[in-house]
């Protein structure tokens, strides 16, 4: 909004009448603006946005209900007409033979014992208690008039408000540690000394994202220093809001709740939500780049976390295992190898290399059957497989742009044979056929690596990217709602390419709060090597 409260009940017609025509022009555009944010919050239903269904104004919803109650007497009446089963249209041919049961009316008891639901008028209220040691005072002033846009004098102007923040400050390198801050943040108003308005400074406040219902706002009890150290308690040490609570209070004598806690680390995601799309063109523009995907609970929905990972960059989604998902994300700009595991959605993008590491440990499997041919068939890849492994692993200590292929076309040629008789004769080992056939349809993923001895060998890198949040996953049992699964994915890769830059992403975060809640754009992410 860019008329507060104050400054409209300062407007009245006669103020109006007096303003010049540039001026005029100015408020108009700003009330136009104000007018269409309000009308669109006024118009936002359970039906068309994400407000939960006890938001609506209970004669709203009645008259609702009634609406659809209208609609399926409508459509049951035509069917009933159809059958011939009743009369429509004529209520004294109702049915006489159903008796109507009495309405009991409601002794004085059971109409006293209604009453609305919630804090009822004239109970006391409740808030924060806690006496803060004050460390510093800092005051806000309007810089412009919000009626004529003119600048204000820097006199000093009148009190009309403030808040608390309660914040960490790092140590530096000569003297190492966190120290606690309280600051308190004084509001002023100043008047106008061309058209006489009295302008209030208001705090920043707007909604992150459109995907969720999180608000950014300057006005907040928890700094950025803080914010960032509640994150990387949750998700970093995988500590509770409960346990977080109870570290705070315990080691720096601060006192937050559990809801405080659990509303800082929801608006320090919400406010990433520009990071995803440099994420996402960082790796769609990488040389090389790892996928790989876990399961992963969202309430009661079993959904997929993924994961894009290059040099420099890493990238989580919450979805659903389809090709849609992986095609939507990287769209047609990805150009650069792909490394995955034998998922059938990764097959249709053709420059792409396979994981030996799955292929070998399968291999190694099968070699410990106690069926014979599948025994037989298991050492012979195990064999081969180990035999191109470090063949690869000497060609890489020898000049650049060596190819293998010609050189071992001889254990190709036996493992391709011994692949196609196993999938013919091992019709009763499920788990020896099914290696043959996966070897045989993903042929030239597998030994691509052949012809370019420098790429990896292994999917390594995005499993260990994965481990870290898989052992959330089992503590905390994923996410509840899609936009937690949203803000999860958005920290976790803010933090994970922070980490592969040798930056700290805890100053990353700490910036961008602090950034963010001033009403100015999401600082650009660290390059590789920042040295913080």
């Amino acid at each position: 909004m860019h008329l507060s409260d104050h400054d409209l009940l300062q407007l009245d017609e006669e103020r109006l009448m007096r303003l010049e025509s540039g001026t005029l022009r100015t408020l108009a555009v700003k009330l136009m603006a104000d007018l269409k944010q309000a009308r669109e919050q006024l118009n936002r239903t359970p039906q068309n946005s994400s407000l939960p269904p006890g938001s609506q104004a209970p004669w709203k919803k009645r008259a609702a209900e009634d609406d659809e109650q209208s609609d399926v007497d409508d459509i049951v009446d035509r069917k009933e007409d159809a059958s011939g089963n009743k009369e429509s249209g004529d209520p004294d041919k109702a049915d006489e033979s159903v008796p109507t049961p009495p309405t009991a009316s409601p002794s004085g008891e059971e109409v006293a014992a209604k009453r609305q639901a919630g804090k009822q008028t004239g109970t006391p209220g409740f808030g924060r208690t806690q006496v803060l040691p004050i460390t510093g005072t800092i005051v806000h002033s309007p810089p412009r008039c919000n009626l004529c846009d003119a600048a204000l004098a820097a006199a000093e102007g009148k009190l009309c408000g403030g808040h608390y923040v309660i914040d960490v400050v790092w140590g530096q390198a000569n003297a190492p540690g966190i120290s606690v801050s309280y600051m308190l943040h004084h509001h002023e108003e100043k008047r106008c000394d061309n058209c006489d308005h009295l302008t209030r400074y208001t705090p920043y406040d707007a909604r992150a994202t459109e995907f969720c219902d999180q608000v950014i706002s300057e006005w907040r009890l928890v700094g950025p220093g803080l914010a960032a150290l509640i994150v990387c308690l949750a998700l970093r040490f995988r500590l509770s809001r409960k346990r977080i609570a109870e570290f705070l209070f315990d080691w720096l004598a601060i006192e937050l709740s559990v809801g405080t806690i659990h509303q800082t680390i929801a608006e320090s995601s919400a406010l990433l939500a520009p990071a995803e799309e440099m994420l996402v063109n960082e790796i769609v523009q990488s040389k090389l780049l790892h996928a790989d995907e876990t399961p992963w609970k969202e309430g009661r929905t079993c959904l997929w976390l993924w994961v894009f990972t290059s040099l420099t960059t890493t990238l989580y989604f919450v979805g659903d295992r389809s090709k849609k998902i992986f095609f939507d994300l990287l769209g047609a700009g990805f150009t650069g190898w792909l490394m995955s595991d034998g998922y059938l959605v990764y097959r249709d993008y053709k420059q792409r290399l396979r994981c030996w590491a799955h292929l070998i440990r399968k291999a190694r499997g099968i070699a410990e059957s106690l069926d014979a041919k599948a025994q037989s068939f298991g050492k012979e890849a195990l064999r081969l497989l180990t035999l191109m492994q470090d063949a690869v692993y000497a060609a890489r200590e020898g000049p650049p742009g060596l190819s293998l292929t010609s050189e071992l076309s001889a254990e190709l040629e036996q493992l391709k044979t011994a692949c196609q008789c196993a999938r013919d004769v091992l019709q009763h080992h499920k788990t020896g056929r099914a290696l043959a056939v996966e070897f045989l349809n993903d042929w030239d993923a597998i030994f691509r690596v052949l012809d370019h001895p420098a790429m990896p060998l292994t999917n390594n890198t995005a499993e260990r990217t994965l481990r870290h949040w898989v052992i959330l996953r089992k503590i905390c049992l994923g996410t509840r709602t899609a936009e937690g699964s949203k803000l999860f994915a958005l920290a976790a890769s803010v933090i994970d390419t922070c980490r592969q830059r040798g930056c700290s992403p805890w100053r990353y975060l700490e910036s961008a709060i602090a950034s963010r809640r001033n009403g100015m754009d999401l600082p650009p992410l660290p390059t590789a090597n920042c040295g913080v």
